[in-house]
């Protein structure tokens, strides 16, 4: 088997795999890179022209994995695109949302290439989306050869998948992005356990280690405990959230708190993409049984929606909860918009529930000293860091012990390692190295084919 990176900058990012088994050539997602506007947020497709490409496999629907999808399918329009009937359910919504702000980035920045895609291009692709059950084998037969494939639940958002290959003899494990962990609105990941021979495997947090008391129901406990303590000194609280998954978690833990008195009265702003995906989690629930999500959530919380402009570097004065994306912190969303006129008072409260890549808004936000100045550059605001700032460890992706321990179970001959920053993919080697002293691991050069 062949294997190539095609995100350019490796990491996490235009999450994309070319993989060469036998004689099919599959490709397993094809994101876009939220920190390269343009056409270098897209995987190097180049490397595709004049490949036969017999299937697509998507395995969970947040745009750093399915950015980039209707462009590939537009290179390869007969190509079948395989992926979970709850993805199947999500994932026009997610691409019609990045085809409306990819527009307004072209008006408003004139950024070049944009948009990559239209809505009229997502909606003439939906037909060639095909929704495939969890653990329900299915034979895929190219032109040249055949393969065996078998998706398991991998708990990181509705849908998530990792995606289980036999070809031949020869058995393949892909995780994707992985949380072993129960969510509130979601299950842990469902792998099988035993012996493969080639192991591709997702390294988020390889530099991260929870700290003991840092379970995530402590840490839900505490994020409902600041969110107290700053509305009832007359502040307001923003969450930054990805509005897949973590907003949607967040607001069934809302609910649940404030049944039981435990959540301070107060107005929550909530609005965006995270509402709608809310709306369909309600009937992927009721289809699938794959998240537990009731839409009369949003009703008793009674949610408020945003005003309708923001002021950069004012803030609203609401005492409120804000709920909004990016969970980033990214230019010209409403959390950064939001966070320009709350950081600079000692009242208010910013809290990061997930993932931040250092180089977005949030990511040096968090690098950035109480008291030290924070320029929001894309508004043009300078702001102290007055307000506090704080990190909840409630990530969608699963602890590294976690994946180590079941890497080291596969008794794995290959190991790929991907999805993850140098250090990251540096300390699961050096993990693999001592536990799996035979295993061969490899750490793909973006853009290059690796045997494996």
């Amino acid at each position: 088997m062949k294997l190539t990176d095609l995100n350019r900058q490796g990491g996490i990012g235009a999450n994309s795999l070319f993989l060469q088994i036998g004689g099919l050539n599959i490709l397993i997602d094809c994101g876009l890179n939220p920190k390269t506007p343009g056409l270098g947020a897209l995987p190097d497709l180049d490397l595709l022209r004049g490949v036969d490409l017999d299937l697509i496999i998507v395995t969970h629907c947040h745009l750093d994995h399915i950015g980039g999808l209707p462009v590939v399918m537009r290179q390869h329009p007969k190509t079948p695109v395989w992926l979970t009937q709850s993805s199947r359910m999500l994932i026009d919504k997610m691409l019609h949302n990045s085809a409306s702000v990819m527009k307004k980035q072209k008006e408003e920045d004139n950024v070049p290439g944009y948009p990559l895609f239209t809505h009229d291009e997502v909606d003439r692709l939906v037909g060639r989306f095909v929704g495939v059950p969890f653990r329900v084998s299915k034979r895929f037969r190219g032109k040249k050869d055949q393969i065996e494939l078998m998706f398991h639940r991998s708990g990181h958002v509705a849908g998530a998948t990792a995606v289980e290959i036999h070809h031949k003899e020869r058995q393949i494990f892909v995780t994707g992005d992985v949380m072993f962990e129960d969510q509130r609105t979601l299950q842990g990941a469902q792998f099988p356990m035993g012996h493969f021979d080639t192991l591709i495997i997702e390294t988020t947090r390889g530099t991260t280690e929870r700290a003991f008391g840092k379970e995530r129901v402590h840490e839900i406990a505490r994020l409902v405990a600041s969110i107290n303590a700053t509305i009832a000194s007359g502040g307001s609280f923003l969450l930054p959230v990805f509005a897949l998954g973590r907003m949607q978690e967040l607001l069934s833990v809302f609910h649940d708190a404030r049944r039981f008195g435990r959540l301070i009265d107060c107005p929550i702003y909530a609005a965006g993409l995270g509402m709608g995906i809310a709306e369909l989690f309600d009937e992927v629930s009721r289809k699938t049984k794959d998240v537990h999500f009731d839409r009369r959530i949003l009703k008793e919380l009674h949610l408020k929606p945003m005003p309708r402009k923001l002021k950069p570097g004012v803030d609203p004065k609401q005492n409120a909860l804000y709920v909004v994306s990016s969970g980033m912190l990214v230019e010209r969303t409403p959390s950064y918009t939001l966070a320009s006129g709350l950081l600079g008072h000692a009242r208010n409260t910013i809290g990061f529930v997930g993932f931040c890549d250092p180089d977005t808004p949030g990511g040096k936000l968090l690098a950035t000293a109480p008291g030290k100045s924070f320029l929001f550059s894309a508004i043009d605001v300078k702001a102290k860091v007055m307000a506090r700032v704080e990190r909840f460890e409630l990530s969608g992706h699963a602890e590294r012990d976690e994946l180590l321990q079941f890497a080291v179970q596969t008794q794995a001959r290959s190991i790929v390692l991907t999805h993850g920053d140098p250090g990251a993919r540096a300390w699961f080697a050096e993990q693999l190295a001592l536990q799996l002293p035979g295993a061969n691991v490899i750490d793909p050069i973006p853009l290059k084919a690796c045997q494996v």
